[in-house]
């Protein structure tokens, strides 16, 4: 019932940016934490961000601070993750996740209830 559909994903060169939507229906997010991960082939998931839906609290991964930027839209529901100053080591599906209430530390650690399928961002040097 509760669906999250990523988009946005594509070819870049080093150094360029891409805006990331995620889609959330099923129901109201004013209570749940949204948040960003990425996966490239042979590597763990990884925390890219966070957004805290009431409060606008934000969480970052160290590897990302200063070039990407996650945002919300309360009436669309609607989350996005502007990346960019992009490097090839920023390949990777990214993949957004939600959990009702939940907390910016909990989706750092990976304690999220819904997941996306992800989108491919590929960037070449």
């Amino acid at each position: 019932q509760v669906q999250l559909v990523e988009s946005g994903g594509g070819f870049v060169q080093a150094g360029g940016s891409l805006r990331l939507s995620c889609s959330a229906s099923g129901r109201t997010f004013s209570t749940s934490t949204l948040a960003w991960f990425r996966q490239a082939p042979g590597k763990e998931r990884e925390f890219v961000a966070a957004i805290h839906w009431s409060s606008d609290q934000t969480l970052y991964g160290d590897s990302v601070k200063g070039r990407f930027v996650i945002s919300r839209d309360n009436a669309e529901n609607m989350v996005y993750l502007k990346i960019s100053s992009l490097k090839p080591e920023d390949t990777a599906v990214y993949l957004c996740a939600g959990k009702f209430l939940g907390s910016l530390d909990g989706a750092r650690s990976g304690d999220m209830t819904y997941w996306g399928r992800g989108t491919q961002v590929t960037v070449s040097p």
